[in-house]
């Protein structure tokens, strides 16, 4: 029985039971795991053990091959060296053959007779043989000078002929194949170097004999496993384990028993099941098991009761099988003592922690007793009552809070009804409190319905249309926009299912991409739909609504009209497709001017020729007529390219709209009235006067066409500030600019001609009355000039076609200078004439030799700049722009400006230039347009004269 209070017996019973359980607990749970820890680590010792030295096997096996490699190279270096050396041999013996004028024959039997008896190394030696498998030279008298083309190998082979077959495809090459040593039967693997004499018609080989190479392998294999033999008779595992190496065939390389060391163990077997040993260990090797097998010790030899592990590594290279061994009560016995060991320390320190434990609980609950005595006669109303603990620890803390406490509550007996009230006083204030919150809670709930009204005002001004769909398939909200659409309010939509507000048609239109929408996959899609006299497109993106389970409870659906962005999209992709259109035809067009240009002179030159048949003469005005007619074509054509060549200047209107008119009087019928007006306030235009003017005249024609029988046919001219102008061929920049329309009151374009109206080659004509290129020409032009253009029309309410042409902020151009230019006698003069195509210059060669000039041409830009810098007497140029060379026509005519300013140039060209000249090159040059006569020729080089004074 322990002495003190039940309160002290209690702790230290507690405490002795705690600390009893705690070494209990810690002996069934560590014990047994450091011993299994332990053997582990002794196990795994011996595998890491068996693991380095399997790898150091594997190095020395690496060396080993790496050896071999190296031999095979050395020998390899060799076999060609003894080749060459024969070859030298072979060239010194025919130059002193040649010297002394032996024949041939007779040198190269002396010389096939010493190589013969050529031989080196191990008996190794060279051979010749010519390209007919006959061998030339060689050291067996039996094969010597024979015919070697049926000579086979144990297999049943040929040997030579492929040999000097690929020898003379390759040049030189190492063979590998079986022949049989010099006095020996047996053939073996031999590795030749062979290498072709064409200039001698023969091939010379050497040849070494791999088991030579294998016999010094074996030596570098030996000295391996002696390095590791020494190793590994120095290796113990924990005390008598050890390592050892067997080979496929049960022969025991490596042991450091004498007495298995050296021997075949094949037929050594394990007592327990009675089979080989050496096979069960071949069984278990690299697959990462051990071997358990019964074993005697030398403290006991005879007696197989003794478990033993072996673990196993096999080495391919080798052939070797890497093995460890070890007792495994060995392996357990440091576990063994480890444990004895913690189970001393453990009982000694749990006697240690009970005594002390007594010592501790006794210590502790003396002052315990002193305050429970003390509380005890408080409680019978004794409040002056004093512990009287002095201590400096926990306890003596708790002691003196209890002394300060009894003081404390004899004063607070009497401060407790003023903390009473003052208690009510703060419940009051909390009421309060509350209630204000609830005010809050409310203005919060008029804040949110205020908020959720104010997104609902957004939404239906959304120019989109918006519903949510719940996973009942009905509908929970719609915006007005999507009310609109479907002529319903939303009162009347809300509740019902998609069908009764889509219509039957349109559900099953889009149903499938609801039901992917449900099933949790967005679905965006177009969708067609008419709206009274017009076609609307929408785009619709239905978007799965998720739970916070991730369970699809409904869908989004959000509609967008994209009509406007559909129709800019088509006016686009017309916008390419003529633009490819455009490139086409002027590439076309400039081809075919050179083509005209060289008919067109031709014909001409026959034409004005004295020696022309009179007869002939009908035939020819009418192909000049065509040529010139197919001139005109391709001058139409170059404007819908937009590649013609433009010279823009500010347009008076008035005075051009007088002169179209006046120049429509004649072909138009005297049923058409015609009628202009040109606004005072109406700015000028900057483009070409020219171009604009075959544009009206295009445009009218077009309206007589369809006027049979009459009608009206308007100019008018307005000024027009854009801001925004629909209708256009593409966007119109906002800017001030001259509106020209033009108003018929024929027929008009049905809807598809409209469309096709600016196609190059369309035309509603029939029987081929038009080329289909007036309004392409009148389209590239305006393009060219960054105007715009657009059709207003009805079948059967007339047309108007509007241009919307840049205004000129420039001023009005002064009247040109009035300028006497004499007339020039170009005889003797030198012109220099530039073109690429050869027929085009001999054309204009002939008009310009007609006109009196000497002639000198260059066939590209490079050439005629050479002839621009050594020739200072040249009158003047005319040149091509574009065509071969570094420089084009402009750079060819600036280098001439640049030396002599007083020269006439003039340049001809099929299209427009594809270089930006610069203002100032128009300052400079006349540009000629091709096809040209020799009048258009002569009028250019006057105009170019004029340009100059």
């Amino acid at each position: 029985m322990l002495p003190g209070s039940k309160l002290t017996r209690r702790f230290f019973t507690v405490i002795a039971l705690i600390i009893a359980a705690i070494f209990v607990a810690f002996y069934s749970y560590s014990v047994p795991l450091i011993q299994q820890k332990v053997f582990e680590i002794e196990r795994n010792n011996s595998r890491i053990t068996l693991n380095n030295v399997f790898e150091l096997a594997r190095q020395m096996h690496f060396n080993v091959e790496d050896y071999r490699a190296r031999a095979l190279d050395s020998h390899k270096q060799r076999l060609q060296a003894v080749v060459e050396l024969a070859a030298m041999h072979v060239e010194e013996h025919f130059r002193e053959a040649r010297i002394r004028g032996l024949s041939e024959a007779g040198a190269r039997s002396g010389l096939f007779e010493r190589l013969r008896h050529f031989t080196y190394g191990e008996n190794d030696y060279i051979w010749i043989a010519d390209h007919n498998a006959v061998l030339l030279s060689h050291p067996d008298p039996a094969l010597h000078g024979r015919d070697a083309s049926d000579v086979r190998d144990s297999d049943g082979n040929v040997i030579i002929p492929p040999i000097v077959e690929m020898a003379a495809q390759e040049g030189e090459g190492f063979y590998r194949y079986k022949w049989h040593r010099l006095g020996q039967q047996r053939t073996i693997d031999k590795f030749s170097y062979v290498k072709n004499f064409p200039q001698w018609g023969f091939v010379i080989g050497s040849g070494v004999y791999l088991d030579d190479i294998d016999t010094e392998v074996k030596q570098q294999t030996a000295g391996a496993i002696q390095e590791l033999r020494d190793g590994l008779l120095e290796l113990r595992i924990a005390e008598t384990g050890y390592m050892y190496i067997f080979d496929g065939d049960g022969n025991m390389l490596v042991h450091p028993n004498p007495n298995l060391d050296g021997t075949n163990f094949i037929d050594l077997l394990d007592p327990v099941t009675r089979r080989s040993i050496a096979a069960e260990l071949m069984e278990v090797a690299d697959t990462g098991q051990e071997l358990y097998y019964k074993w005697d010790k030398p403290s006991d030899p005879g007696n197989y009761v003794y478990d033993k592990l072996a673990l196993v590594r096999y080495l391919p290279g080798f052939d070797w099988y890497i093995g460890s061994s070890v007792y495994v009560d060995e392996l357990k016995s440091s576990s063994k003592v480890l444990t004895d060991r913690i189970l001393t320390m453990a009982t000694i320190a749990l006697l240690a922690a009970i005594v002390l434990t007594f010592i501790f609980v006794n210590w502790i609950t003396r002052p315990v007793r002193r305050l429970s005595e003390t509380a005890e006669r408080v409680s019978r109303g004794e409040l002056s009552a004093q512990s009287g603990i002095r201590r400096d620890d926990e306890l003596g803390v708790l002691a003196r809070a209890f002394d300060q406490m009894l003081e404390q509550l004899r004063g607070n007996i009497h401060t407790l009804d003023a903390k009473v009230q003052a208690r009510t006083v703060a419940l009051e204030q909390t009421n309060d409190q509350l209630r204000h919150a609830v005010d809050s809670l409310q203005q919060a709930q008029q804040d949110l319905r205020l908020h959720e009204e104010r997104q609902r005002l957004i939404l239906d001004a959304l120019p989109a249309q918006v519903a949510y769909i719940d996973s009942q398939m009905r509908y929970v909200f719609v915006n007005q926009g999507y009310a609109d659409a479907f002529d319903r309010s939303k009162d009347e939509i809300v509740g019902r299912q998609p069908l009764e507000v889509l219509g039957e048609r349109m559900y099953a239109d889009i149903r499938q991409q609801i039901e992917r929408t449900l099933a949790g996959e967005e679905s965006v899609y177009e969708y067609r739909l008419q709206r009274g006299d017009r076609e609307v497109i929408t785009k619709r993106i239905l978007i799965p609504f998720h739970s916070s389970d991730e369970e699809v409870n409904g869908l989004l659906n959000l509609s967008l009209d994209i009509t406007a962005e559909k129709e800019a999209e088509r006016r686009l992709n017309e916008a390419q497709r003529m633009s490819a259109v455009g490139q086409l035809a002027g590439g076309l067009a400039h081809d075919f001017n050179n083509l005209l240009s060289i008919l067109l002179g031709n014909l001409v030159s026959m034409r004005d020729s004295p020696a022309l048949n009179a007869s002939l003469l009908r035939y020819l005005n009418p192909a000049i007529r065509a040529t010139r007619r197919g001139a005109d074509i391709t001058s139409r054509l170059l404007a819908f390219s937009r590649r013609q060549p433009l010279k823009p200047t500010t347009v008076d209107l008035d005075r051009l709209l007088a002169d179209v008119v006046e120049l429509l009087a004649g072909p138009l019928p005297n049923s058409i009235r015609i009628e202009y007006h040109c606004e005072k306030r109406a700015p000028r235009p900057f483009v070409d006067a020219g171009q604009l003017e075959d544009a009206l005249v295009n445009l009218a024609l077009n309206a007589r066409d369809a006027m049979p029988d009459g009608g009206t046919l308007s100019f008018l001219v307005a000024r027009r500030v854009v801001e925004e102008a629909p209708g256009y061929d593409e966007k119109v920049q906002p800017g001030t600019y001259v509106e020209i329309r033009v108003c018929d009151s024929g027929s008009g374009f049905s809807p598809e001609s409209a469309r096709q109206a600016f196609e190059p080659f369309y035309t509603t004509k029939s029987g081929g009355a038009g080329s289909g290129l007036g309004l392409s020409m009148v389209y590239g032009f305006i393009k060219q000039s960054k105007g715009y253009i657009r059709i207003d029309s009805e079948t059967g309410q007339g047309s108007t076609v509007s241009l919307l042409l840049p205004a000129s902020s420039a001023p009005e151009p002064l009247p040109p200078p009035d300028r006497q230019l004499r007339e020039e006698d170009y005889s003797n003069q030198l012109i220099l004439l530039v073109d690429d195509d050869p027929d085009v210059r001999q054309v204009v060669r002939e008009q310009l030799v007609d006109l009196g000039f000497s002639v000198i041409e260059a066939s590209d830009a490079d050439e005629a700049a050479q002839l621009v810098e050594v020739l200072d007497n040249l009158y003047g140029m005319v040149s091509d722009i574009v065509m071969p060379g570094r420089f084009n026509g402009f750079e060819l005519g600036r280098r001439l400006y640049d030396k002599q300013p007083q020269s006439r140039i003039v340049l001809i060209s099929g299209y427009s230039y594809d270089q930006d000249p610069g203002d100032e090159a128009d300052g400079f040059f006349t540009m000629l347009q091709k096809p040209f006569e020799k009048e258009d020729l002569q009028a250019a080089l006057r105009q170019e004269a004029v340009s100059k004074m």
